[in-house]
């Protein structure tokens, strides 16, 4: 009888396994799609952009303009919705004249396909960015990453020489957060392990985190342990009472990037 409980907890053990590798795409992304007519109805100006990756899936991406752009936020979003909810938070940067470019990765809003590699997502985000500097000289490109987005973001501030890289409620890895959030699984089942304090170590551009003292998601303690990798001229900010959600509209977070993008209220 014991022989016989032990062998069904590991056959179930070994089906748990099964179905987080094959499945992480879903555990890991929730995306909000939209179908391809879809009109935004978003009040500012904005264009909409074509991004073809390598294996011709078409991305859809939204430029947000502000009239005199003194710069460019490249804005990499979380792990849920689309472009649709995400472009709200355009407005905050075209107010301090910086445009905001916002792609969706595959599978949400407009964009085809769907995820299944990082090294498909990273390839996806690169092709984005150099269609960005066709528009924008990059010592004028501040990459921003929220949420799962920071992982990307970092990635890319290693491989580009962008003017600023800038994090919000970043995680250490997907691996830690899995060590703390799901220890019963080993991991090497995990695809998307997003090493986000690998990256920063080759990150040229200055780096400023942001993270919420009451983040219910990503543990504030996350962004400390980044701070150990820190160069030269990085910083952390750790927004007292903030949660995951809604760091663009606390107030010390505008405050502070009024401040870093030099904003002159005249």
């Amino acid at each position: 009888m014991l022989l016989g409980i032990l062998a069904f907890f590991l056959v179930a053990y070994a089906m748990l396994c099964t179905g987080v590798y094959f499945y992480q795409e879903k555990i890991i992304f929730y995306p909000e799609k939209l179908a391809k007519n879809y009109v935004f109805n978003f009040n500012d100006d904005f264009e909409e952009i074509t991004i073809r990756t390598k294996d011709e899936k078409n991305l859809n991406a939204v430029l947000f303009k502000s009239q005199n752009p003194k710069g460019i936020i490249f804005y990499l979003h979380g792990n849920a919705g689309s472009i649709k909810g995400w472009g709200e938070v355009a407005q905050f940067y075209n107010s301090m004249n910086y445009d905001v470019f916002i792609l969706d990765y595959r599978g949400y809003g407009k964009s085809e396909g769907d995820i299944v590699s990082k090294e498909q997502l990273f390839s996806d985000i690169e092709l984005a960015y150099d269609e960005v500097i066709k528009r924008y000289s990059e010592n004028r490109i501040i990459i921003l990453g929220y949420s799962v987005g920071t992982g990307l973001a970092a990635k890319l501030a290693s491989q580009k020489n962008a003017k600023l890289l800038i994090l919000q409620a970043p995680y250490y890895s997907i691996a830690d957060e899995m060590s703390q959030k799901f220890s019963f699984l080993p991991k090497f089942l995990l695809k998307y392990s997003f090493e986000t304090h690998e990256y920063l170590k080759t990150v040229k551009s200055p780096v400023i985190i942001f993270h919420g003292e009451k983040d219910e998601v990503i543990n504030y303690k996350s962004s400390l342990k980044l701070k150990e990798n820190f160069k030269k001229g990085d910083s952390l900010i750790i927004l007292k009472n903030q949660s995951h959600n809604g760091i663009t509209d606390n107030l010390d977070y505008q405050n502070s990037m009024k401040k870093i993008l030099e904003f002159d209220k005249k």
